[in-house]
């Protein structure tokens, strides 16, 4: 699989610090438990990787879902 490769999985997605002073983006979906540890430096440059990506994508010209259906874009769970 790749990154333009599309997939029917279905995921929760939480993100938020830890008691031991990590971040913790957290993934679940059917039979997946995966928890992600990052030091704070390490967030700030997935961070600043995921800002690089939208920003790109929205140079593509990719239309947000629900986009000319009198839909606001929605924004993924957390």
């Amino acid at each position: 699989m790749s990154i333009n490769s599309e997939s029917e999985i279905a995921a929760n997605l939480q993100i938020g610090p830890t008691d031991r002073g990590m971040v913790r983006i957290y993934v679940e979906a059917e039979g997946v438990d995966l928890p992600l540890d990052f030091d704070p430096e390490e967030a700030e440059e997935i961070a600043e990787e995921l800002l690089a990506a939208a920003e790109a994508a929205r140079s593509m010209g990719a239309p947000s879902p629900g986009a000319g259906k009198g839909e606001k874009p929605r924004k993924p769970r957390r």
